[in-house]
C-alpha cells in the first residue's frame, strides 16, 4: 500500500543534533541548533517563568480546551509586545491576533490564509533564510522564490540587488522578512535600508510577512521592532508571525503567535475570523500551558520587567562571546578579517568556512556547525570559547 512513499532523510539539523550526542568526543561543542544555552551549556529556565508557573499550579486546575484564538491574556501580550501598549492601530482595533503552535504555527496559519484569499500570490525569501521558511509556505501551497540577500564573499547585504528585485514584482506577493537577527546570517537591514525597503513595498501593494523569532536579542524591544512599526506607520497591511520560543526559553511548550494589521476594524474583525477558521481547520486550538505562562509574564508588569531584564542578560552574554571570539581569531590570524562577527545580531552568526572545513571541525575537533556555515554563538561559554576558536584557526590555515 505504501511501497510508492518517499523516503523523509530527516531534518539536516535536528540530524546534526543526533550525530552530535553520538559523538563520544569529551570536548565536542554542539553549535548547531538554534538553542540559547547559558555560561554552563545548560537550558535555562527563566525566573519570571518559574513564578509564573508556581501560580499555575497552585491550585491545580482543569484543563479545558482554549479557544481557538488561545488566551486573551496571549493574544493582548503578543499585540503590546510588537506593536506597543499604547499603539493607536491597538486602539483602533486594527490588529488581529492568534495565539499559535509556536512561531511555525503562526507561520503556517499565515500561509495558509494567504493561499485562500491571494490564490495568484508567490512568496519571497531571503537568500539565505531558514530552511522551513520554504517548506511551510509550499505545504500550504504557495509557490516560493528568494530575493538576494547576502553577499557570503564580503559578509554583507545585498541591498542595491535587494531593492531592485523587489522592485519588479506583482501586486499582492508577498515578502518574507526578518526584521530582527536574520536567521541564519545574522546581518540585519539599517533603519534607512527598512525605510526605502517598505517604500517599494507599499508602492508595489506587496504583502509584507514579518517573521520575529529574536525580539530582544537584538538591540532591546522596541528597536527590535522598528520594521514592524514602521510598516504600520506607514499603513501597510502586514503578517507578523512572533514566537516566545528564545526569549522566554519555552522551546518545548510550542508558544508564538500571529498578527495581522488590517487598514479597518471591521477588516480586522474579518481576518480574526478567518485565521479562527484556519486553526479549527487544522489543530483546533493552541496548548494552554505555554499559552498560561505567556499571559501573566506579558501582563503583570513586575515579571514583565524582570522578563526583560533576563532576555537583555542573555543579548549581552551573546555579545560577550562575540567580542570574544573576534579577538580571539584576530591575535591568532591577524592577517584576517573577522569584522563580520560582531556586526552580526542575534544568536547566530554566518562564519564563511566551506563544506570541508565545517566537516573538519566535526571529525576532528566535535565542533559542530551548520553544514551553510551558521554557527550559533549562544552555544559558546568561558570554558568553550578557546577551544572553539583554536579549532577554527587550525581549519582556516589550510
Amino acid at each position: 500500500m505504501f511501497k510508492d512513499v518517499d523516503y523523509y532523510a530527516g531534518d539536516p539539523i535536528l540530524g546534526l543534533v543526533d550525530k552530535f550526542f553520538a559523538d563520544s568526543n569529551p570536548n565536542k561543542v554542539n553549535l548547531s541548533i538554534g538553542i540559547y544555552y547559558d555560561k554552563d551549556s545548560k537550558l535555562p529556565v527563566l525566573e519570571c517563568v518559574k513564578t509564573a508557573e508556581q501560580r499555575i499550579a497552585d491550585p491545580i486546575t482543569p484543563r479545558p480546551y482554549l479557544p481557538m484564538a488561545g488566551l486573551l491574556g496571549h493574544r493582548l501580550g503578543c499585540q503590546n509586545l510588537l506593536f506597543g501598549k499604547d499603539a493607536p492601530v491597538l486602539q483602533q482595533g486594527r490588529v488581529a491576533t492568534i495565539a499559535t503552535i509556536g512561531g511555525s504555527g503562526a507561520l503556517r496559519v499565515g500561509a495558509e490564509f494567504i493561499h485562500r484569499w491571494f490564490p495568484k500570490s508567490k512568496c519571497y525569501v531571503s537568500d539565505p533564510t531558514w530552511g522551513n521558511h520554504i517548506a511551510i509556505f509550499e505545504g500550504s501551497g504557495i509557490e516560493v522564490g528568494s530575493y538576494p540577500y547576502y553577499d557570503k564573499a564580503n559578509s554583507r547585504i545585498k541591498f542595491d540587488e535587494m531593492l531592485e528585485f523587489i522592485e519588479k514584482l506583482n501586486k499582492h506577493d508577498v515578502v518574507l522578512l526578518h526584521p530582527c537577527c536574520h536567521n541564519p546570517t545574522g546581518m540585519d537591514l539599517t533603519r534607512e535600508q527598512w525605510d526605502k525597503v517598505l517604500e517599494v513595498i507599499k508602492q508595489r501593494e506587496l504583502i509584507p510577512f514579518m517573521d520575529i523569532a529574536y525580539q530582544g536579542f537584538g538591540e532591546d524591544m522596541d528597536s527590535d521592532a522598528y520594521a514592524i512599526r514602521k510598516a504600520v506607520d506607514m499603513g501597510l497591511p502586514v503578517f507578523v508571525s512572533n514566537s516566545f520560543s528564545k526569549n522566554l526559553s519555552l522551546y518545548g511548550e510550542r508558544v508564538g503567535g500571529l498578527s495581522v494589521v488590517c487598514p479597518s476594524a471591521d477588516e480586522a474583525e474579518r481576518v480574526f475570523g478567518q485565521l479562527n477558521f484556519v486553526v479549527r481547520s487544522i489543530y483546533s486550538s493552541p496548548p494552554s500551558h505555554g499559552g498560561h505562562v505567556v499571559d501573566i509574564v506579558m501582563n503583570d508588569d513586575k515579571l514583565y520587567q524582570q522578563w526583560v531584564g533576563e532576555v537583555y542578560g542573555m543579548r549581552d552574554r551573546i555579545k560577550a562571546m562575540r567580542l570574544k571570539l573576534k579577538s580571539v581569531l584576530e591575535a591568532k590570524l591577524p592577517e584576517q578579517n573577522f569584522d563580520y562577527i560582531t556586526r552580526q545580531n542575534g544568536m547566530f552568526s554566518f562564519t564563511g568556512l566551506n563544506p570541508e572545513q565545517i566537516e573538519r571541525l566535526q571529525s576532528d575537533f566535535g565542533v559542530y556547525l551548520i553544514s551553510n556555515s551558521r554557527m550559533c554563538i549562544a552555544g559558546l561559554n568561558v570554558d568553550n570559547i578557546d577551544y572553539v576558536a583554536n579549532a577554527m584557526v587550525e581549519v582556516l590555515k589550510e
